[in-house]
């Protein structure tokens, strides 16, 4: 399913929702009890998250800070996680596979900016409440909308990057070169 992160970002929403509702009707402080049992529940969701890349995905977390790839680096589906980073990828002399590569991004706020040869298809999508995203001279703003983005030549290339971001805060830019 390729929205799931927008179905996820409904869940959450439709749950704080009913948590604030459900406090106001009885008068109860219902996040002195709520925040304590989300951390469990994120700490545990950690320990044993589903895989949701690719078989043989690489999965990376970086809680503060971000991810610097430059020069001849070798690409594969991978999994970045964060809570508030910079992701730079340039994927410009980076060695790319034949057929179509996953890399999806997660995180609360987040700066993705990514640069790609002109002959590599490419397919972006962004789940995040507030999105600013770019991809060349196109600009797309988004708020608890998704933002998408599929190259003409995508299904014709022989190396394709499929760019998924997860993000409560997201400012995303695409440079085709």
């Amino acid at each position: 399913m390729r929205n799931r992160g927008q179905i996820y970002l409904g869940t959450a929403l439709v749950i704080i929702g009913v948590i604030l509702a459900i406090g106001a009707i009885f008068h109860v402080n219902m996040w002195a009890f709520c925040w304590p049992v989300a951390l469990i529940l994120l700490g545990v969701w950690f320990l044993v998250r589903p895989k949701w890349g690719s078989p043989g995905a690489f999965s990376n977390f970086h809680p503060l800070g971000g991810v610097r790839r430059y020069g001849n680096w070798k690409v594969g589906n991978e999994e970045i996680w964060t809570f508030v980073g910079d992701i730079d990828l340039d994927l410009l002399q980076a060695d790319l596979p034949a057929g179509e590569t996953t890399l999806r991004v997660y995180g609360f706020v987040g700066d993705v900016d990514v640069s790609l040869p002109a002959a590599v298809g490419v397919s972006f999508s962004s789940t995040a409440f507030v999105t600013d995203a770019r991809v060349n001279e196109r600009k797309m703003e988004g708020f608890i909308m998704p933002a998408t983005f599929t190259s003409d030549n995508y299904a014709t290339a022989e190396k394709r990057i499929r760019l998924e971001t997860y993000f409560f805060v997201a400012d995303v830019k695409v440079r085709v070169i």
